[in-house]
């Protein structure tokens, strides 16, 4: 029904230089919203948007979500119809900003010798060691990994920016043991047994919790708890946050930030106010 103007959202998505990804997400999010408004693209304003956008909000949905769809036919509105766009009509939710799960490094220590498959040992190690995003370790070539550097090669980055990261001894000799008993794969590092294609998401997931019931643990972890986890022991150790953010791939200093609030090394040492008041002395 809508082919014409959908076919449009895809040229400028592919103009834009989108993430496969996220053309996909636009396309499906203007598709539904033209097929609730039922109204000629030629004929929508942002009126149409508010209150599609707030029977989303008011079904419950989370802000995360709701900015996806915000994102999506705010595109549509600015590059396809080139119909005018009042944020203060149509605003963005503003997100609960939540202290993210980080594992202690005795933790840490327990989940990766919990863990019996060397490719799934490996690819824990690596998202801890360097951290490396769960996309990240999913796309990585043999020939990223390089010994002589001690680097990682990141091309897959979420950021659309290559970038280097560290390479641990003890993960390299994981990985190493792993490659070794697993075929040597030189193309994709850690392909499908089934299709020798990248891996899913979701089975890594899988593979985690499972893995995380074997231990003690009672936190919910998740492959980007590694990562959270990596930038707070490198605040903890001292490292500069400019270093750690590079490290992350972070463009935005302020996503970096959010480990000073985390890191015990961070409070460590602080003194309340109201003890230099009564230092000597007493209330």
């Amino acid at each position: 029904m809508f082919t014409e103007i959908l076919n449009k959202l895809d040229e400028e998505t592919a103009l834009h230089n989108l993430t496969p990804r996220t053309c996909l997400e636009y396309r499906a999010t203007v598709n539904r919203f033209l097929k609730v408004i039922q109204k000629a693209p030629s004929l929508l304003t942002d009126d149409d948007a508010r209150a599609y956008l707030l029977a989303k909000q008011q079904s419950g949905i989370k802000a995360q979500t709701y900015n996806h769809y915000h994102g999506g036919i705010h595109f549509f509105y600015r590059y396809v119809l080139r119909v005018p766009w009042d944020p203060d009509k149509v605003p963005r939710m503003k997100r609960d900003i939540f202290l993210p799960t980080v594992l202690t490094r005795a933790e840490v220590f327990e989940l990766l010798n919990a863990e019996t498959d060397l490719k799934y040992k490996s690819m824990y190690t690596l998202m801890y060691s360097s951290g490396l995003r769960l996309s990240e370790v999913i796309h990585l070539h043999y020939e990223d990994i390089s010994r002589k550097t001690m680097l990682i090669h990141v091309r897959k980055s979420k950021s659309r920016q290559d970038r280097y990261v560290i390479l641990s001894k003890a993960a390299l000799a994981t990985l190493t043991e792993y490659w070794q008993k697993c075929g040597k794969p030189t193309g994709i590092l850690f392909p499908s047994r089934w299709t020798g294609d990248y891996l899913s998401p979701s089975s890594v997931e899988q593979k985690l919790r499972d893995c995380v019931k074997k231990t003690s643990i009672t936190k919910r972890v998740t492959p980007h708890s590694l990562r959270h986890t990596f930038a707070t022991h490198l605040m903890e150790d001292g490292v500069e946050i400019r270093f750690i953010q590079a490290l992350l791939g972070h463009r935005d200093p302020r996503s970096t930030e959010i480990y000073l609030h985390i890191s015990n090394k961070s409070l460590i040492g602080v003194k309340s106010p109201l003890d230099t008041m009564l230092e000597g002395g007493a209330l």
